[in-house]
């Protein structure tokens, strides 16, 4: 078990007034932690103002640069051995933080995992639902919530994958699927959500698409054979097949099969190309 005062404690926060006072006064009450840093994320606001008074320390950014860009920025000034993440809107229960925190040592990376009934809105729900068997698929291990941005883990694994995380909402996505792919312990501890203070800062119309681009970023960093081996596979076996019949019934190959079985090779050559690329995103580390 990791001991709470080698715990930085990082919350990004953008325009979360209503609520930060009251996050950082009840993970106080929960330990002695090395420190409590909230990121103000160019709130409109009193956030930083809100966060200072109960006792944390605040960093700001000068303009709105996303989620991501906040924890990074918190992880960079951050100066404990461990890195507890949790969001600002009141939706993480600190008294679940002693919960996570309580596996580092064993584990590199701990998430919090929502129960389903617990995650906002049925198009969330469905989205992650998608998510997460993508992910199970591509890691060939249950993963039971991709996006909870509740996690805990080595500041120094952390500052390994700093360069692969986007400034969007898709850093929790990134930083569990690399430490599976590095090979880290990264283990899932269950915990209930609370209903956020305000309103959620996602829209369907602006975050549909990212979402779609989060799913392909996901295929093509982590693990691209998985996915293009498959489709190479029945796009191959598909035109031979078409061919051997019109081979039988024709006496020809058509031009269709062809073009199908030149797919095959296209998308397998893609594919190795981006399995290389991937594994050289990790070749590096230290």
């Amino acid at each position: 078990m990791a001991d709470p005062g080698a715990v930085s404690v990082v919350i990004p926060a953008c325009n979360e007034a209503g609520a930060i006072g009251a996050v950082v006064r009840e993970l106080t009450a929960q330990g002695p932690w090395r420190e409590i840093l909230v990121v103000d994320d160019g709130s409109s606001d009193e956030t930083g103002a809100q966060a200072a008074a109960a006792g944390a320390r605040v960093l700001r950014h000068p303009y709105n640069k996303g989620n991501g860009a906040a924890v990074k920025t918190g992880i960079r000034a951050a100066t404990g051995e461990f890195v507890l993440i949790m969001d600002g809107d009141g939706q993480h229960q600190p008294a679940d933080a002693r919960k996570i925190v309580a596996r580092l040592g064993e584990y590199d990376l701990v998430v919090g995992a929502r129960s389903s009934g617990t995650q906002a809105g049925s198009t969330r729900r469905a989205g992650n639902r998608a998510l997460n068997a993508l992910a199970s698929f591509l890691t060939e291990r249950p993963i039971p919530d991709l996006t909870s941005g509740f996690r805990a883990a080595r500041r120094d694994g952390l500052l390994e994958f700093l360069h692969l995380l986007p400034n969007g909402f898709s850093t929790p996505t990134t930083t569990t699927l690399a430490f599976i792919k590095a090979g880290y312990n990264v283990t899932f501890e269950p915990v209930d959500a609370r209903p956020r203070v305000g309103s959620s800062k996602i829209r369907l119309s602006r975050d549909g698409p990212k979402f779609l681009l989060i799913m392909l970023r996901v295929m093509t960093i982590f693990s691209p054979m998985r996915v293009f081996l498959p489709i190479a596979a029945a796009s191959f076996l598909l035109g031979a097949g078409y061919a051997l019949w019109t081979i039988v019934t024709q006496r020809h190959v058509t031009n269709s099969s062809v073009l199908l079985i030149m797919l095959a090779v296209v998308v397998f050559l893609v594919g190795l190309v981006s399995e290389q690329v991937s594994a050289l995103r990790f070749d590096g580390r230290k």
